[in-house]
């Protein structure tokens, strides 16, 4: 009799986890049934906002493989429009809700369970509003919804974005492409918190350079609506009108089933497991995805890092490892980019307020440089902000914001961080060269012998 496998959550982690379960085990050995509370599998949610935008034309693009596929080409039973209310880890067993069934309760027996229910967006007590117009963005079914409310015949004009984070500056670009007035509220000094405040104070410069009214310093106390609907959002700085209301506010740990059933959470609130994505102390159980606490390689801190990267190479180690091989998941480094209009932003590693927590003594280095040889066509500038520690001139960290070609440039200072490469090493690299592509002294190269002047003048 094969062995059963139940994985809650039908997105990255959870279907990643399954595939490469099913590659090594086939149907006669592992039977596998994967819940998913929406109505979609295995999408991109980080293309999201450039389907909001219009860059994008059609929802299905997003869609890297849907249930029908998963049910036909790998006897995965994927059951859709279910979400699992309840898990027995006595008994082995879950208890789902069927959303299309008229709520009918389905129990379903396990051998091996994978959680991987992702993560849900920040909902402050003043969003919960029965009021229509205020959308989350967290997964492909809200994203549907906000279109929806978009593109009804009469259209909103005037936007509010909740938050600057990754999600709250690319909502604001997407509503500002399709034809809204965006008013972007923000209660840090600047947008993008994942970098540094004068790395942040460009992004900002980039938004206002787009039409985006900024407000930073500011925080939402309330809203209000108009025959039951949102017209206003109140802050403690006025009121600002608004037709729909994005919440950018950032995302926890969909762990809330996972508290009640027993499975051991860490200090981020995410599910805590081992290097092969087990659940500590919990046989036969395994975690992955938005929903599981990892940690940083450079502080050793435990991290809550919620990317569709992460969850995806965090899935296949569980799946490698109930399929009867051996895969660990060795940790994070926050690397990370994102695009506004035409800025390119990217953070690798800590920050200066998460190298001090750290305990690190550390120096800091900010260099402009060109994209290209200064006389190409389309050469632009680029700022590099490096991050080493005091006297060894260990990179810790990196931010990059600029345009054409900045962003990838961050992968070079990425794989230095993950080696523990020293800026004297990094002066050396062999980078590539040609006009087109970057000037003599490659911006990464520039910006290493900056820091490590810095570090060699360092008492």
């Amino acid at each position: 009799m094969p062995e059963r496998m139940i994985v809650i959550g039908g997105d990255a982690a959870g279907m990643s986890a399954a595939s490469q379960a099913r590659q090594l085990r086939p149907r006669e050995d592992l039977e596998i049934v994967a819940f998913e509370r929406g109505r979609f599998t295995s999408y991109s949610a980080c293309g999201i906002p450039y389907w909001i935008s219009g860059l994008v034309e059609d929802r299905e693009q997003l869609i890297v493989r849907d249930p029908e596929t998963f049910r036909r080409d790998h006897a995965i039973d994927v059951r859709t429009r279910h979400e699992v209310t309840s898990i027995d880890l006595d008994e082995r067993e879950v208890v789902a809700t069927s959303f299309d069934d008229g709520g009918r309760e389905v129990r379903e027996p396990f051998d091996i369970l994978v959680y991987a229910t992702g993560a849900t967006p920040v909902r402050p007590t003043w969003a919960d509003t029965s009021a229509q117009g205020v959308f989350g963005v967290q997964t492909l079914d809200d994203a549907s919804d906000l279109r929806d409310w978009l593109d009804q015949e009469d259209k909103p004009r005037r936007a509010v974005v909740v938050g600057g984070g990754y999600i709250g500056v690319e909502m604001a670009e997407a509503l500002i492409r399709h034809g809204l007035a965006v008013t972007l509220v923000d209660r840090g000094t600047q947008p993008m918190a994942t970098v540094d405040p004068d790395m942040g104070a460009l992004v900002r410069e980039a938004l206002v350079g787009l039409g985006i009214d900024v407000r930073t310093g500011v925080s939402v106390t309330g809203l209000h609506d108009r025959d039951g609907r949102v017209c206003e959002v109140l802050t403690d700085d006025g009121a600002v009108p608004a037709d729909v209301v994005v919440l950018g506010l950032g995302v926890r740990p969909n762990t809330e089933l996972a508290g009640r059933s027993g499975l051991p959470l860490g200090v981020t609130g995410g599910v805590r497991t081992d290097l092969q994505m087990r659940v500590v102390d919990v046989p036969g159980v395994w975690a992955a995805g938005d929903c599981v606490e990892t940690f940083q390689r450079v502080s050793g801190q435990p991290i809550h890092v919620p990317l569709g990267t992460h969850a995806n190479k965090q899935g296949r180690v569980a799946g490698l490892n109930i399929g009867g091989s051996y895969a660990t998941f060795p940790g994070v480094i926050g690397t990370a980019v994102t695009k506004v209009c035409e800025l390119e932003v990217a953070r690798t590693g800590l920050l200066e307020r998460e190298a001090a927590v750290a305990g690190y003594s550390y120096i800091t280095a900010t260099v402009e440089s060109n994209n290209r040889a200064g006389y190409f066509p389309g050469a632009a500038p680029m700022t590099i902000k490096l991050i080493a520690e005091q006297h060894t001139g260990q990179l810790l960290g990196a931010q990059i914001v600029g345009t054409s070609e900045a962003a990838k440039r961050i992968d070079v200072l990425a794989l230095a961080v993950w080696n523990r490469m020293s800026v004297a090493e990094m002066t050396a690299l062999d980078l590539g060269y040609a006009p087109p592509y970057s000037p003599v002294w490659d911006p990464v190269l520039v910006a290493a012998r900056r820091a490590n002047d810095t570090v060699s003048r360092t008492p």
